[in-house]
């Protein structure tokens, strides 16, 4: 049966309007490019132990070739599995939602009978489209379960999508909130703008998917007018490929944001603020931005590999690995902000999350 926002549990909700770190789950591969079931689960334990509020799988971390390989409903039944095995506290599982319509909405459906909270929608595919057809496109899918709307930047395939898209998306009843990753200021205020136009600022949460700016994301407000009064709207928390690491590390911060918010009214200190160029530097190096994103996934996959949590970097794509010189750059930000990551965390745990 089709999944409105109205049935979703109130602690799920309640967790996605306080805010919440999400990694976007990467796919655990052997040497032999196939599912490594056992290292898959030892992801998902490592993440619900890190703290983390939520789970998105399926979606550009996890490797769209999932579904030509025959792996999404598997890689999404895994997820949902590991995880009510290993806590019983609420978490809000994401499923990756992509193509035309009809696989759209096929994908939805098995995510929702999964058990999965939400759908986040790639519009990779609609890259062609007008907007009329994008927005009857979400329409369609959000039919079928409550969506996480998805700016993907253009340099890995999204379209550009305006203000006014925004508006018409968050005027849809059944979404439930937006992956914001343009990595494009101006986009990130269309967004605002849009959700703020739309009279949505408080029932579509944002989360910042900008990897370029998450803590800034996270820190400062975003204003934008509507009849001529000033409305203020924060992102909430991240849906972050970049979370698939340092997990323990990432909801340190967004703790440290929220604290910091809470307790003076709404500063934060030069000392918070000042980390957002320094897990950006990080970023860069695990996304591979000097090669223009190629070892994006490979990066993450490596980082974690160095943990001991993958045993090597493999993706379904032999040819997608890091980049000229991306090891290195790993190297230098792993030797100048390691105070950031969560090895010790890791290495704490490590043989119990592969047990």
């Amino acid at each position: 049966m089709p999944l409105q926002r109205s049935d979703l549990p109130a602690p799920v909700l309640d967790l996605l309007a306080r805010g919440t770190v999400i990694p976007a789950h990467p796919l655990a591969l052997d040497a032999e490019r196939r599912f490594d079931r056992r290292r898959q689960r030892a992801l998902t334990r490592y993440y619900v132990d890190a703290g983390a509020g939520g789970l998105a799988v399926g979606v550009h971390t996890t490797q769209f070739a999932i579904r030509e390989r025959g792996l999404y409903e598997t890689v999404l039944a895994a997820a949902m599995e590991d995880q009510r095995a290993w806590t019983d506290r609420p978490m809000a599982m994401v499923a990756g939602l992509c193509g035309g319509t009809a696989q759209a909405c096929a994908e939805a459906r098995t995510a929702v009978a999964l058990g999965y909270h939400a759908g986040l929608l790639s519009l990779a595919a609609m890259a062609s489209a007008s907007e009329d057809e994008r927005i009857a496109h979400c329409e369609a899918v959000s039919r079928e379960m409550p969506l996480v709307g998805f700016y993907l930047q253009t340099a890995v395939g999204g379209p550009r999508l305006s203000q006014d898209f925004w508006r018409r998306f968050a005027a849809l009843p059944n979404v439930l909130a937006i992956k914001v990753a343009p990595f494009h200021r101006y986009r990130t205020l269309d967004v605002v703008r849009g959700v703020v136009a739309a009279r949505a600022e408080e029932r579509v949460f944002l989360y910042t998917g900008n990897d370029d700016h998450i803590v800034l994301d996270l820190a400062l407000p975003f204003v934008a007018e509507r009849d001529g009064a000033p409305v203020t709207v924060r992102f909430r928390g991240g849906l972050l490929g970049h979370w698939s690491v340092w997990t323990a590390g990432a909801v340190r911060l967004l703790e440290r944001v929220h604290a910091e918010l809470a307790a003076n009214g709404g500063a934060l200190s030069a000392e918070l603020l000042a980390l957002d160029s320094q897990v950006t530097d990080c970023n860069a190096a695990f996304f591979d931005v000097a090669n223009d994103f190629h070892g994006c996934i490979a990066g993450c996959h490596e980082v974690l590999r160095r943990q001991g949590l993958l045993e090597g970097i493999w993706c379904l794509d032999p040819d997608e690995g890091l980049g000229a010189g991306q090891a290195a750059e790993i190297d230098r930000v792993l030797a100048t902000h390691g105070d950031l990551s969560d090895d010790v965390f890791v290495q704490e745990n490590l043989a119990r999350w592969l047990g």
